[in-house]
């Protein structure tokens, strides 16, 4: 996928459904920062998108972000273990759109129904997942590459764009 490219709408619907979200970044050495993020949005083109995360829990990831533009997040599916890794070069972090609250909320919900079967209970999710007013920070970026990172013999193969 190049960075013109736009995300297939499956991707999209995917990686905004209830999947696990976590954020990647890295420091000047290369060494990797990580936080789980709490929502994603996808821009109606699906050219841009933007992950959801806790400033208090994220502070070196937001360094790096705000240092160098990279980023690399990966949705997986705890009921199944499909996998979505987006990679970015232009990340950057941005205010809340007025809808945002909303979208974190019902990430929790699906987030909530997908493991449930697994023993985690709604309380344990939205613990897990608790956000502070005020907190959540959103960074978006434009994917340049997309890849499958579902365990098996296709494991980081690129994904197939839409035009």
């Amino acid at each position: 996928m190049t960075t013109t490219a736009a995300l297939a709408s499956e991707h999209a619907d995917f990686i905004t459904g209830g999947v696990s979200i976590l954020v990647a970044g890295c420091d000047p050495g290369n060494e990797t920062t990580v936080s789980r993020a709490v929502g994603c949005r996808v821009t109606d083109e699906r050219r841009r998108v933007t992950v959801f995360v806790c400033a208090a829990q994220s502070g070196a990831l937001l360094a790096d972000v705000r240092a160098n533009g990279r980023i690399a997040v990966v949705f997986g599916d705890p009921m199944t273990h499909r996998a979505i890794q987006l990679k970015g070069a232009d990340a950057a972090v941005v205010p809340l759109a007025a809808d945002d609250p909303h979208l974190i909320a019902s990430y929790r919900s699906r987030l909530s129904a997908r493991v449930e079967p697994f023993g985690f209970s709604e309380v344990f999710v939205r613990a897990l997942l608790s956000v502070v007013p005020g907190d959540v920070v959103a960074i978006a970026f434009t994917p340049n590459g997309a890849f499958s990172q579902t365990p098996g013999p296709k494991a980081g193969a690129p994904l197939q764009s839409t035009p």
